[in-house]
């Protein structure tokens, strides 16, 4: 009903908005800087799962041309008879692209939640005793992975970048492709940048789950070492091997 004012003109009454309908749990939690950290660590965990997995697999090359190209043909015969050809693996690849994503996402947008809460640089050079060199140039090692990323499935998925690309033909694509030594150099740039990472990764991972176990924060540094250290060595002997003659079509 209206209410009348001094002036005899009636009052339209108040309009009380509606609360806005809280989110869903899942999305205010990844709202939070919390819940950012939890997908990243999540995710990084799972990404770091298949670094191991396909580093593992390219060692494969060591035994010959039948042992490595037997081994993507059992990848793409995923499921055998219980899924159609394939299907499993571009699955697998789309949860990949997914998680690799999220990491992505989540990564940027802490970075502007950090952004926003210290608008203005730091007045005085900052104490790098605590941070380690690898968590310094996380951006940039990000940046390094993703062109390698897109360079490594052009030259060897898609071949694009390899003038003697056999599709299925797994040995004499990689080693076609690393007995460039230009290719090979970026090969190995990208495998430091990725270890880098891979490092600062899991050593941070502990803290992002909040697992403040005393005994598993002893394991935080030599886990992460262990883990890069696997994985730059394994990876940087590729590239070598090729172009020593090691592997060879």
């Amino acid at each position: 009903m209206a209410v009348a004012t001094r002036a005899g003109r009636p009052e339209a009454p108040k309009i009380i908005p509606r609360p806005a309908r809280p989110l869903p749990w899942p999305l205010q939690f990844y709202r939070s800087a919390v819940g950012k950290k939890w997908i990243m660590a999540l995710t990084g965990l799972l990404l770091v799962g298949y670094i191991i997995f396909h580093a593992l697999g390219n060692a494969k090359m060591y035994f010959g041309p039948e042992e490595v190209n037997e081994y993507g043909e059992a990848l793409r015969d995923l499921g055998g008879h219980l899924a159609p050809r394939t299907h499993l693996l571009w699955i697998l690849r789309f949860g990949l692209f997914v998680a690799f994503a999220l990491h992505i996402v989540a990564s940027f947008s802490l970075t502007r939640m950090n952004w926003k809460a210290r608008p203005t640089k730091y007045q005085a050079a900052r104490d790098y005793q605590v941070v380690t060199f690898a968590g310094r140039s996380m951006r940039w090692t990000s940046y390094i992975i993703l062109v390698f990323l897109f360079i490594h499935l052009a030259d060897l998925t898609w071949g694009w970048f390899n003038p003697d690309f056999v599709r299925g033909d797994v040995y004499g694509n990689v080693d076609a492709s690393l007995s460039r030594w230009w290719m090979a150099g970026i090969y190995m740039i990208a495998m430091v940048a990725l270890a880098l990472h891979v490092y600062h990764g899991v050593f941070s991972m502990f803290q992002s789950l909040g697992l403040s176990n005393p005994y598993i924060q002893a394991l935080r540094r030599p886990a992460a070492a262990v883990t890069a250290l696997f994985v730059l060595v394994l990876n940087m002997s590729f590239p070598i091997a090729v172009l020593a003659g090691v592997i060879e079509s």
